[in-house]
């Protein structure tokens, strides 16, 4: 009896998924997507993977990163002015085909920051009342299309701007919009 109880939780532990481990649902948003992309990007140009070639791509690609990504690639040491170079923890999984989720996984145990990244909740601009946002929130909406509003001194100079350019970046927006 004691054995078959002995069994059954010895079953139960390698069953249920480990403690503090694995990732769950939105734990580490930015890194998972951010690498499955960069993964598939060097699948799509038949990128060697080697740690070497890997490493080199990374760097392209953090040169281009914006926002959260941005800070990712800040924290695994894949920018100028990154403090710490964890970038081989990165480069050396994926050239052995490794899972972006398990990447994360041990990058979130060397730097818990990693798994913190969240993207920014994306505005509906067809729906959106641009005078109730904030000033904050209309700049980061003229940063995504990569505008300034050069002598924007207040909220409705933002807002124009964003109307102004509506149309080039968001034009199913501008479309759905009746108060332009």
């Amino acid at each position: 009896m004691r054995a078959a109880h002995g069994l059954c939780a010895a079953l139960a532990l390698l069953l249920l998924p480990a403690g503090g481990r694995a990732l769950r649902d939105g734990d580490c948003e930015v890194c998972v997507t951010f690498l499955g992309r960069f993964y598939q990007s060097l699948k799509d140009n038949d990128i060697e993977f080697t740690p070497s070639s890997i490493e080199k791509e990374l760097l392209k690609s953090c040169k281009e990163a914006k926002g959260k990504e941005n800070r990712l690639c800040y924290y695994v040491g894949a920018t100028s002015d990154a403090a710490t170079k964890i970038i081989n923890e990165v480069s050396k999984p994926m050239s052995h085909h490794i899972p972006v989720e398990k990447i994360c996984e041990k990058l979130k145990k060397k730097d818990s920051q990693i798994c913190e990244l969240k993207y920014d909740k994306q505005i509906d601009l067809s729906t959106a009342d641009l005078r109730k946002l904030r000033v904050k929130e209309l700049r980061r909406i003229l940063d995504d299309w990569g505008e300034v509003c050069k002598g924007c001194a207040e909220k409705s100079d933002f807002i124009r701007r964003i109307h102004e350019l509506m149309p080039k970046y968001a034009p199913r927006a501008a479309g759905a919009r009746a108060d332009l």
